[in-house]
């Protein structure tokens, strides 16, 4: 597996990106801690040709992106606009309004309001994908959200972008969703948590929680996965660079034993 796949996804570092100066000073911290690429996710109001600049200056290829699902509805040719600036093929929503959509036939309605969108992008040379956080595993007369999804949406250019974290604490099994989007993920969220003495969860850095990295990254590599997206929601405090580097350092190390 390719080290040069692992990626930061900015929402780590939201209180360090609302700025050019902000993101400019990020980029070239993260270049430095090793990272070769980002997702653009909860930046402020950049100019994105100002973001451009400053990750083709730190040597940072952007990977990937989450934009809202208002903005594709809204704006779908701003948004193939800008991953054209940013030389990048990848772009995933980060949730959904759920009060219209957490439903079986909410579910079948994202679907069909997505096709559209999806096709625009697939001309543009862009991938369109879903992120989730734990609420696509509600039940619906018997089956999870997200498998309505996948089911009412078999042969359409919808994508995938599994955050396994979100998975295993929606109670899914992130192998098995990896391994039912087979073909459909290009992006993975790579995100630890450990449990604490009162049993309350807490975000971690990679390898250093519950996650089974092992088998997760083994079912990525056998089912296309392209871009491996280092996140940590909430450090508690912690410098969120040094948490993206100690996850950093251990992906690579899970890569290199696999």
């Amino acid at each position: 597996m390719d080290p040069s796949k692992i990626g930061a996804q900015l929402y780590t570092l939201r209180n360090h990106t609302e700025t050019l100066t902000e993101f400019a000073a990020t980029c070239e911290r993260l270049a430095k801690i090793g990272f070769s690429a980002i997702q653009i996710s909860a930046i402020g109001p950049i100019q994105a040709c100002d973001v451009a600049h400053v990750a083709r200056n730190n040597g940072l290829k952007i990977a990937a992106t989450h934009v809202s699902w208002k903005r594709c509805l809204e704006d779908i040719q701003g948004i193939i606009r800008e991953h054209r600036e940013w030389n990048c093929c990848h772009t995933a929503i980060g949730s959904l309004p759920w009060t219209d959509y957490l439903s079986k036939e909410g579910a079948k309605r994202f679907v069909q309001e997505m096709n559209p969108i999806a096709e625009a992008l697939q001309v543009a040379g862009i991938s369109f994908s879903h992120h989730n956080h734990q609420r696509e595993f509600a039940h619906f007369d018997g089956k999870p959200w997200f498998q309505i999804v996948l089911d009412e949406s078999a042969g359409s250019l919808l994508n995938f972008e599994l955050d396994v974290h979100w998975a295993q604490a929606g109670g899914a099994d992130p192998v098995v969703w990896i391994e039912k989007f087979s073909g459909r993920q290009p992006l993975l969220h790579c995100k630890d948590y450990i449990v604490t003495s009162d049993g309350n969860r807490r975000f971690a850095e990679v390898g250093k929680g519950n996650m089974n990295w092992p088998a997760i990254l083994n079912a990525a590599r056998a089912h296309g996965v392209e871009w491996y997206l280092i996140e940590q929601d909430d450090c508690y405090g912690q410098d969120p660079f040094e948490c993206l580097e100690t996850s950093l350092h251990n992906l690579e190390q899970f890569f290199a034993e696999l």
